[in-house]
């Protein structure tokens, strides 16, 4: 049975009340046409929830723009969706063309702060965020009586004489849920082991970004990056209003995980629009991600909370590498990573997280 807005439906049933079912729910490609933002091309997902979130294929299957029964809830930065040739891939330049967005994928073989690893130059985050997919694919189709709306793709990560690693990426969401899948699988297609670092860079701006929102986590040990963030400690679950001159702060979160493996981490803010409450939580397997990234910047103009799970810390190749935690993608391994995000906006997180 399909539940929409407090009836229940059939299949059957619902088909015989629209002309087609993108009336209801829809994946509608598109391509960007104007600026730096030119050739670049994605998928807009869109169900009956009030869920929507666009997945720019050109930008390794980032998700930019999200927002929930109309209420924007990433941080959009000045860049927009940079189409990937304007990339600069050395120290920051990474940031020239960071649309911030719902989420950037970061990776696949460096993660963080730029540097240099066995003689290899490397900037900011890696290259995955910069390569357009292949094998596009997207539409919508009948399971029973779910209606799935999915975009897939594959990014290759690859050169002459190193690397070759191969990210595909599926989003997908059910008609009338409000929950999004992430369902990401990486193969080293080569023949010699290959460092593997990968961050899922959520990024929540304003209106979810406030000064009464709270981020909620499991059991957990925290540890400041640096000594800016040592300074927040006391406060890295809450968060204020803009400031002038504020800079980052970045907490490391150890989670205790459930009896089936699994965390829950919940950004809410209970007094948005007049109590009626906002959130969004990511679920996945912590053996999957060890570590919380949280990047929390109150900034003028960048104003964001950042919830970024990961297989690493973010400060480079070479420090993970020397902290001897470096992972290692074996010839011919796979390793599959899942997150599932779920949306509420006007009910209490017993009603749809768990």
């Amino acid at each position: 049975m399909i539940h929409l807005w407090g009836k229940t439906y059939t299949r059957t049933e619902l088909l015989h009340r629209v002309g087609d079912i993108n009336q209801l729910a829809s994946a509608q490609p598109f391509e960007l046409v104007d600026g730096n933002e030119r050739g670049s091309r994605g998928v807009v997902l869109r169900n009956a929830a009030g869920l929507e979130v666009t997945v720019v294929t050109e930008r390794g299957m980032a998700l930019t723009h999200g927002s929930f029964q109309g209420v924007p809830l990433a941080l959009i930065s000045p860049v927009g969706s940079a189409h990937p040739a304007y990339y600069e891939p050395r120290g920051l330049g990474w940031l020239r063309t960071f649309p911030g967005g719902f989420l950037t994928p970061c990776g696949l073989t460096q993660v963080g702060s730029p540097g240099e690893d066995n003689g290899e130059e490397l900037g900011l985050h890696g290259r995955v965020a910069h390569i357009p997919a292949r094998n596009v694919s997207w539409g919508g189709k009948w399971d029973g009586d779910d209606y799935i709306l999915w975009v897939k793709g594959s990014m290759h990560e690859t050169r002459v004489f190193g690397e070759n690693l191969v990210l595909t990426r599926c989003v997908w969401t059910k008609l009338n849920e409000p929950r999004l899948w992430i369902e990401d699988r990486v193969e080293n297609c080569g023949f010699e082991p290959v460092p593997h670092m990968f961050l899922q860079h959520f990024n929540l701006g304003f209106p979810l970004v406030d000064a009464a929102a709270r981020l909620e986590l499991p059991e957990h040990v925290t540890t400041p990056r640096d000594d800016e963030a040592r300074s927040g400690m006391n406060h890295y679950t809450e968060f204020n209003d803009p400031v002038s001159g504020s800079l980052e702060q970045v907490f490391f979160h150890d989670l205790k995980p459930d009896n089936d493996g699994m965390v829950f981490v919940k950004l809410v803010n209970p007094a948005f629009d007049h109590g009626r409450g906002l959130g969004v939580a990511l679920r996945y397997r912590r053996e999957e991600y060890p570590v919380l990234v949280e990047w929390k910047m109150m900034g003028e103009g960048l104003y964001v909370v950042g919830l970024e799970p990961a297989n690493c810390h973010v400060s480079g190749r070479a420090h993970e590498r020397k902290l001897g935690t470096l992972q290692v993608l074996a010839p011919q391994e796979v390793r599959e990573y899942n997150i599932e995000v779920i949306f509420t906006l006007g009910r209490e997180w017993g009603a749809t997280g768990n």
